[in-house]
């Protein structure tokens, strides 16, 4: 006998059975397979929300960062959880992170973040006083196309805790998707814009994407109209 029958034989593995020489291309691949790292059993949607659900917030922003839950994390440079005052009486969803927003981490940091900067100033507020800013999607779309409906579910369980851990006074959408997440149905701007709809007891105002106004100059107008809207449905708040 052997040193390696008498290990295995000392184990409980013996008697040792060998198989007859094979091609050295079928001995490596079962040895290519046992460096696999192990599957873990997938988690389903509902046991995923549960644990966001019960997140704080240094969770949540560990959870946005290593998340690999749909196929937008495959391009990203990093996730973009949100910025602001986590106390905030207003609250401003957007889209999704686009180039720009994707490199530095913050939602709304290019000519769209400049226009919303100045928006915000225009009703008397300022990012990260007593406003949060956030996305509707974590991570970037390819070419900053507008998020599919399956990634806006990935990521709703994040904005739901976002949610609930600010709790906001009033919640801004600014632009269709980030309407449709918050409502959970089709959204039109143009027949949405001067109305409140409700978010589980919150305030819900929709208007324009800054990006889309930059596109579409002429509705600067309506958008200003927007503004004196909510400002006026927010005059409750501690911003006065």
């Amino acid at each position: 006998m052997n040193r390696r029958e008498s290990i295995l034989r000392e184990m409980g593995l013996g008697p040792s059975w060998q198989l007859r020489d094979r091609p050295a291309e079928a001995v490596a691949a079962p040895a290519a397979a046992t460096e696999m790292p192990p599957q873990q059993a997938p988690v389903s949607a509902d046991d995923r929300a549960a644990l966001i659900a019960k997140m704080d917030w240094d969770q949540l922003k560990a959870a946005v960062a290593d998340c690999r839950a749909c196929a937008l994390c495959k391009a990203r440079k990093q996730a973009v959880l949100g910025v602001g005052d986590i106390e905030a009486d207003w609250l401003f969803i957007g889209e999704g992170p686009g180039a720009e927003e994707d490199e530095r981490g913050e939602p709304f940091v290019g000519q769209a973040g400049k226009l919303l900067d100045a928006m915000l100033d225009a009703i008397g507020l300022k990012r990260g006083d007593n406003v949060y800013i956030g996305n509707a999607v974590k991570c970037r779309p390819p070419s900053n196309r507008t998020p599919e409906p399956e990634e806006t579910a990935t990521c709703w369980p994040f904005l739901q805790r976002q949610i609930e851990l600010i709790k906001p006074k009033l919640i801004i959408a600014l632009g269709r998707p980030a309407a449709q997440t918050l409502l959970q149905s089709e959204v039109k701007i143009s027949s949405s814009r001067g109305r409140l709809f409700d978010y589980q007891g919150t305030p819900v105002a929709v208007t324009y994407h800054p990006a889309y106004l930059l596109r579409n100059l002429p509705d600067k107008a309506r958008a200003w109209e927007d503004l004196c809207f909510i400002r006026f449905q927010g005059s409750g708040s501690r911003i006065q």
